[in-house]
């Protein structure tokens, strides 16, 4: 019975330390990766950079509204990714100056969500596209990119660089959805045979924290868009906040 006893225990540890791990540790470890990883696409873009002429839009409506040193120039829209592509970088200021997670094609957890990446939601818009760009990312374990999606606060930036440049898009909100209420990755969320005419974004994660019951979805509008120049200046919406 001693030794039964110690083998429980010791495998009680032994579980206890895995789930440390997988929990808390891990996620520090994986984060710090999934950033240095990022980190490395990005100087690869700007290593890669060659100019070329972009039309200047005339648009003077919302497209620079609030960001006034944003260069309003019209968006490249980029092919849909293959599965476990990656053709983006999220990064938002209000989760840190270091917050920059790479974004793939696809949301399967063994090729994209479990590989400490953002999942793009195959059939959704592209970025900067009008339509509905559609994501999602683990909230706890692998990196955990949405784990302070709560955190979010209107009008916050969430930019998108990719090869072309940035797309800044602006939070609106937050809304807590049972795994079946798709009607979410609707070109315009949550609006049934109603066509598209504004660029979204849709990010979603499990909710509550530890548990798959239900999702938490947060929404921002398309702002801007600032092609990738030889100078490497970096758009105003990637500037920290208080």
């Amino acid at each position: 019975m001693g030794v039964i006893g110690e083998l429980l225990v010791t495998a009680g540890v032994i579980v206890l330390l895995y789930v440390v791990w997988q929990l808390w540790l891990g996620d520090v470890i994986y984060g710090a990766e999934a950033k240095a990883e990022s980190a490395t696409l990005s100087q690869q873009w700007a290593q890669e950079y060659e100019p070329a002429p972009l039309p200047v839009s005339t648009d003077e409506g919302e497209a620079g509204a609030g960001d006034p040193e944003a260069i309003t120039a019209d968006p490249v829209v980029m092919e849909e990714p293959a599965d476990t592509e990656d053709f983006a970088i999220m990064r938002i200021p209000r989760l840190g100056d270091d917050y920059a997670f790479t974004m793939a094609g696809g949301i399967s957890r063994p090729g994209t969500l479990d590989k400490k990446k953002i999942g793009h939601y195959p059939g959704t818009a592209m970025p900067g596209q009008p339509g509905n760009f559609a994501v999602a990312a683990h909230r706890t374990t692998f990196g955990a990119p949405f784990n302070r999606i709560a955190d979010l606060r209107v009008g916050d930036a969430i930019v998108i660089e990719t090869p072309h440049g940035w797309y800044t898009y602006r939070f609106r909100t937050l809304e807590y959805i049972t795994p079946d209420q798709v009607e979410v990755l609707l070109p315009v969320p949550q609006a049934m045979d109603v066509p598209a005419g504004t660029p979204y974004i849709t990010m979603t994660s499990c909710s509550p924290m530890f548990s798959l019951a239900e999702r938490i979805v947060a929404y921002g509008v398309f702002e801007s868009y600032t092609p990738r120049s030889a100078s490497g200046e970096l758009p105003a919406s990637l500037q920290a906040v208080a």
